[in-house]
């Protein structure tokens, strides 16, 4: 194969991820809800469910699907003991009802895109929680599970991707993890003890350059010679 892929990131508004694969010469598209923070006119305004995934894509990447309700931290709010049981407590100023239409919003999504009909696709997101699982197409495997500080970035952020068509990303600068409660180790800890603002979720979900340039490096190469056999 010879021409260049066609690449959707979806979910994502800061443009590292669409940067990192457009480096790799590819024609690259990223889409949300919001608009990008570069301004990019290769950025396209819209819910990814609302047909975008059928433009005849070679590859998907979606970077931040709302996941607060998916993921394993967030189920203490979701349910009390079993399954679906009255929560002990609700986060201030919020009702079961808006984190139900919360959870329904992140099974939606998530489903939508690993769906598409695209055969080369790659979603972030936490380890689910069972609630979450039980919502899954039966096909989903479980998340590989990779650290920034693989990739060159200072940080802890353990991040999950779910994969189908697609290698386990390879690490490519894995850093020296600082000892435990030196000031190195407070600063790679920045994400988890950011504290609460308005900014907190958009600034917690972006992307990391490094772990973005390895993925674009080793994702693209795959799915060319997928495209080539």
């Amino acid at each position: 194969m010879t021409r260049p892929l066609r690449i959707l990131i979806g979910c994502e508004t800061s443009g590292i991820a669409r940067r990192a694969f457009d480096a790799q010469g590819h024609d690259v598209w990223s889409c949300d809800i919001a608009p990008a923070e570069d301004g990019s006119n290769r950025h396209i305004l819209c819910d990814i469910r609302d047909g975008i995934l059928e433009w005849g894509w070679d590859l998907l990447v979606v970077m931040h699907p709302p996941c607060t309700r998916l993921c394993r931290s967030g189920r203490r709010w979701m349910s009390g003991p079993g399954k679906w049981t009255q929560p002990k407590k609700l986060p201030q100023g919020r009702s079961l009802d808006d984190l139900r239409a919360e959870f329904e919003l992140g099974v939606s999504v998530f489903t939508a895109c690993w769906n598409a009909p695209i055969e080369c696709v790659a979603i972030e997101n936490p380890e689910m929680n069972d609630l979450a699982k039980d919502r899954m197409p039966e096909d989903l495997p479980k998340p590989h599970m990779v650290q920034p500080f693989w990739f060159g970035e200072p940080a802890y952020k353990s991040t999950g991707w779910y994969l189908r068509a697609l290698p386990e990303l390879v690490e490519t600068n894995r850093l020296t993890e600082p000892k435990r409660n030196t000031d190195d180790w407070k600063r790679w800890n920045s994400i988890h003890r950011m504290p609460p603002g308005p900014d907190r979720a958009r600034l917690r979900s972006r992307s990391f350059p490094g772990m973005m340039t390895a993925a674009a490096q080793q994702w693209t190469a795959h799915t060319m010679q997928r495209k080539a056999a």
